[in-house]
């Protein structure tokens, strides 16, 4: 897995930044990415997002770690505007979550405000928090982001925080003891909640279509 430090600047050949904070399972997603015949840059320096072309965003821990650690990154102004440039972008799991305005989890926490609202607490009556394992997707298979998938696939999810359903970029959704959102898009941005790296055929045909949208594979 190459990194920026070993670059040096020169990223021509790999397009793909992929987001070291200290708070993602990089491994997995770049496995994940070679599997497909993509490659990445693992980027640590907010300086060096502006090189590159898609950009991914994995996360595990709480909303406000992730926040903390890319503030001290430069990443909580250099990701915004890589979104706003029209790059296309993917986040993961807590790299979702960050991208809406506020957590329960870490109250007074600002977060990047990508999309708007809040994360909020699971409070279930019966049901195991963190909702871990597999579970049922539905979307709109219509989507180029979906293509090759039915409209609804089983994904693999580890969380106790989540986005509300009724969240207006809300493109996927799963139920766990009440609907919420699975994946977040707008223009060239998404997001999932689920981990697509550890969800088998159809977390790998997502990741394919994501990198087929932003030019890195045909």
């Amino acid at each position: 897995m190459p990194s920026g430090d070993r670059f040096g600047g020169g990223y021509a050949a790999v397009s793909i930044a992929l987001i070291d904070y200290n708070m993602g399972n990089l491994g997995s997603v770049d496995k994940a990415l070679k599997f497909l015949g993509a490659e990445c840059v693992v980027v640590n320096d907010a300086a060096d997002l502006k090189h590159f072309g898609a950009c991914i965003l994995p996360g595990v821990g709480s909303f406000g770690d992730g926040m903390e650690a890319l503030r001290a990154k430069g990443f909580d102004k250099a990701l915004p505007e890589f979104i706003s440039s029209g790059k296309y972008f993917l986040g993961i799991c807590l790299g979702m979550q960050m991208l809406l305005e506020s957590s329960e989890e870490s109250p007074g926490v600002r977060g990047l405000g990508i999309f708007p609202g809040a994360v909020k607490k699971f409070r279930l009556d019966g049901l195991k928090v963190p909702h871990m394992g597999w579970n049922a997707v539905k979307f709109d298979a219509s989507m180029p982001l979906f293509s090759g998938l039915n409209d609804e696939e089983f994904f693999y999810f580890v969380h106790s925080y989540y986005v509300p359903a009724d969240a207006p970029e809300c493109i996927a959704r799963c139920v766990y003891g009440h609907p919420f959102a699975a994946i977040l898009g707008k223009e060239r941005c998404f997001a999932s909640q689920f981990h697509p790296e550890k969800s088998q055929r159809a977390g790998l045909r997502l990741l394919k279509n994501f990198l087929t949208l932003a030019g890195e594979l045909k």
